[in-house]
C-alpha cells in the first residue's frame, strides 16, 4: 500500500468543494481518478435521512458516473442496516460500519473496485475519518460541504477542530 509523501498533512485534503456533484468526469481525468470511495451519510444523503426524493439530484449523478464507467464503493461509518438501504438505491457495492479511519477497510475497499490507490479519491464530509484514512492509505482525498448540520453530539465538536484545520489551509468556510 502506498503512503502519503511525507511533507503532506494526513488531515489536508488534495480537494475542497461544495457538493459531491462537482466531481465530474473531466474532474477525474484531470486527477488520474477512476474510481471513487464514497461517505454516505453528510457527503451523499444527509444524516439520517431515508428521502430518496431529497436526493435525487445525487441518485442521477451516481448513475452518470457508472455509465462512464467510474468505480464506486461506498464506505460509511453509518450502521449496516442504514448502508444497505442506500446500497439497493445507489446500485453499487459497499459496506457500513467501515471502522474509517482504519486502513484495513480502504485496503478491502481499493480490492473490491480492483484499482491501485493512486487512482481513487476518498469522497467525504470529515477530515477526522475520511481525510485521514484516505490519506493514510494513499489516495486522492476530497472533502465536500455537509449537507445538513444534524450531526451526532461527537460529530459536532470534531467539527469545530475541522474549522481550525481547514483554516489553517486557506480553508474559511464552514460546514
Amino acid at each position: 500500500m502506498s503512503r502519503p509523501a511525507p511533507s503532506r498533512s494526513l488531515l489536508r485534503p488534495a480537494d475542497v468543494i461544495d457538493h459531491v456533484t462537482h466531481i465530474t468526469p473531466e474532474f477525474l481525468a484531470d486527477r488520474g481518478l477512476h474510481g471513487l470511495l464514497l461517505d454516505l451519510d453528510n457527503t451523499l444523503v444527509p444524516y439520517g435521512s431515508y428521502d430518496e426524493a431529497g436526493v435525487a439530484q445525487t441518485l442521477t449523478w451516481v448513475r452518470d458516473l457508472k455509465l462512464c464507467g467510474v468505480g464506486l464503493y461506498l464506505l460509511s461509518n453509518a450502521t449496516g442496516q442504514r448502508a444497505a438501504f442506500w446500497l439497493d438505491k445507489l446500485e453499487f457495492q459497499g459496506v457500513g460500519l467501515a471502522g474509517k479511519p482504519n486502513p484495513r477497510a480502504f485496503r478491502k475497499a481499493l480490492r473490491a473496485l480492483n484499482l491501485p490507490p493512486a487512482q481513487v479519491g476518498m469522497v467525504g464530509d470529515q477530515l477526522f475519518t475520511d481525510v485521514l484514512g484516505g490519506n493514510l492509505s494513499g489516495m486522492h482525498t476530497i472533502l465536500v460541504r455537509p449537507l445538513v448540520t444534524n450531526a451526532l453530539p461527537h460529530t459536532r465538536v470534531a467539527r469545530r477542530l475541522e474549522r481550525a484545520v481547514l483554516k489553517r489551509y486557506g480553508h474559511d468556510w464552514h460546514p
